[in-house]
């Protein structure tokens, strides 16, 4: 069985629409893809690091030049892993084959002692790992300005997503806006950030383009504080299992290990984004775990996934905001009340419709809904 938590408005609005990009990015229309492998994305500052590498895919023999960008971060629990995994390599292909250009990277790791030991290691990891991949970012804006948009992006629309700890530094990358959200105790985080330059731009080179980006997809990936998930944030896409202890599909250490840090799955995240008003969609499997996308394209539940993706992120590109009735910019809004049929104040309930009702008077309706496979 899986669990799907459909938002009318966001799914009637894709059928609207569906055709304005003739279905580039949905399908895959492209049987071939080109890949250049080990291209370093920091070179100023970490010009022979293998840390720093990543493996572009693009449409082979395609005449498009301004397309949106997917950057995927191999899982690994922050002290293993490459950009070669081979769901690294089937999402990037995937996606590539819809008409994406994605990217998968290589980033710092720490090792198992360090990191599994240490709360202060696991802080820091992270923080090197957001500084990374923040250059990456910035390397294509920079590419796209300085040499002649040698990858075909469109630099306003870069998607970054992940497996497992791939998700886990896509959404701190995203969700964290300011050294000031970081907590002082019992561990003093914000002090961290010195060792990375300072700010979270980080040390990986690349300045004076931006490292936003514009919507996140978390492939069994949480997040360590909730909170961090604010109005002002990026869609977000999540898969995940509601069996998984690795990144709980709640709250819980992460691996299951009491002395690594909290984090947060889908089950909690989309309750923050919802109550935030942000545009948000995930695909749950009920009584799975956390290994369902280790195998890439060999695991069905792996292809829902990147499908699912695809669904949700084509009504966001811009090749379809012309004619787009749905509000990309939700960033204002933020839930108030939800109450079932009758009116009444309730929580989310299997198969029965729930209305959100946002402090700007608008109102969803949504439902979870249990559907055998």
């Amino acid at each position: 069985m899986k669990k799907i938590t459909l938002s009318f408005l966001i799914h009637l609005t894709f059928y609207q629409i569906s055709a304005q990009c003739n279905d580039r990015y949905l399908s895959e229309i492209f049987l071939n893809v080109d890949k250049t492998e080990n291209i370093f994305y920091a070179p100023e500052a970490y010009p022979s690091s293998s840390k720093h590498i990543m493996d572009v895919y693009t449409p082979s023999n395609d005449i498009e030049d301004n397309r949106p960008l997917i950057l995927y971060l191999h899982g690994g629990s922050f002290y293993a892993g490459s950009k070669d995994l081979v769901d690294c390599q089937d999402f990037c292909t995937n996606m590539a084959r819809r008409g994406y250009v994605t990217a998968s990277l290589n980033y710092r790791l720490s090792s198992p002692t360090l990191f599994l030991l240490s709360a202060t290691e696991q802080y820091q990891t992270v923080l090197e790992a957001v500084s990374d991949i923040k250059a990456a970012i910035r390397f294509f804006r920079k590419d796209y300005a300085t040499n002649n948009n040698s990858f075909g992006i469109d630099p306003n629309t870069i998607f970054i997503g992940g497996y497992s700890a791939g998700a886990v530094l896509a959404i701190h990358l995203a969700y964290i806006d300011n050294i000031s959200d970081l907590p002082i105790s019992p561990i003093n985080v914000q002090g961290l950030v010195n060792s990375i330059g300072g700010d979270l731009e980080g040390d990986g080179g690349n300045y004076g383009y931006s490292s936003e980006c514009q919507g996140v997809i978390s492939f069994a990936g949480g997040i360590n504080d909730v909170s961090w998930i604010d109005n002002n944030d990026e869609p977000l896409v999540s898969v995940q299992g509601t069996a998984d202890l690795t990144v709980n599909y709640n709250c819980g250490p992460g691996q299951n290990i009491p002395s690594v840090l909290t984090l947060c799955g889908s089950g909690e995240m989309h309750q923050q984004a919802d109550n935030m008003g942000l545009i948000n969609d995930k695909l749950i499997f009920n009584n799975v775990d956390h290994s369902w996308a280790a195998s890439g394209a060999q695991d069905s539940r792996f292809n829902q996934a990147v499908n699912f993706t695809a669904d949700f992120l084509y009504p966001l590109l811009p090749c379809n905001q012309s004619t787009n009735t749905f509000e990309l910019n939700k960033k204002s809004k933020y839930v108030i009340k939800k109450v079932n049929i009758l009116g009444q104040d309730s929580k989310s309930s299997l198969n029965y419709p729930m209305f959100y009702i946002y402090n700007d008077g608008s109102v969803e309706k949504k439902v979870m809904l249990q559907i055998n496979n």
